[in-house]
């Protein structure tokens, strides 16, 4: 006996359901969000959620369950590469529904349905990363885009950039000063040390 196992029909042969809510489950996965009226939608979230327990599983046999309804192997691969582990520390409660209204020609009450905390496909796509050799750490990235470019008529030869070097930097000046008098204390110590020309 089937007492209290009423489900909605949608109006619909079971064939007919079955293909509707394929349909609608498929474009869910594809888009992250739909629009269909309330009654749909609620049936909706009942294949959907399984679908994702299946992807949070994992294996051949739970994918072949999610082929079993989705019948497109695309989908399946985005439903268990993409939007499953994003749920893996969520127990239930997938997708949302949010009541938008009704149509305007047959007054159907209307809703969105949509995962809960979804990254869609295209969000944070980034530039391919080169390789490691070629990667610079943060702190050089800052300084590269911290120096200021300077043009073709600013930028001076490197003979009288090492002119301007020595002569603006005390510390080399006090150097230079240093090592002349190193060598005029080696050279009056030689002459002290060789002996007188016969």
């Amino acid at each position: 006996m089937r007492h209290q196992k009423r489900v909605a029909k949608l109006g619909r042969t079971a064939s007919h359901k079955k293909a509707l809510l394929m349909n609608l489950s498929a474009a869910l996965i594809q888009h992250g969000k739909i629009k269909t009226t309330d009654a749909k939608a609620k049936e909706l979230r009942q294949v959907i959620e399984r679908l994702i327990t299946y992807g949070k599983k994992g294996t051949v046999h739970h994918r072949r369950l999610a082929f079993k309804v989705l019948h497109d192997r695309t989908l399946v691969k985005t439903l268990f590469d993409h939007i499953a582990p994003q749920y893996a520390d969520r127990n239930g409660g997938y997708t949302r529904i949010v009541k938008l209204g009704f149509r305007d020609n047959d007054r159907a009450a209307v809703s969105l349905i949509e995962f809960v905390d979804y990254k869609y496909p295209g969000e944070n796509k980034k530039a391919p990363k080169p390789a490691k050799k070629d990667l610079l750490k943060k702190d050089e990235v800052k300084d590269i885009k911290k120096k200021p470019v300077k043009k073709e008529s600013e930028k001076s030869e490197p003979a009288e950039i090492a002119a301007k070097q020595t002569d603006s930097t005390p510390v080399k000046a006090e150097i230079q000063e240093e090592v002349k008098l190193d060598v005029e204390n080696t050279d009056t110590e030689n002459a002290a040390e060789e002996p007188p020309a016969e």
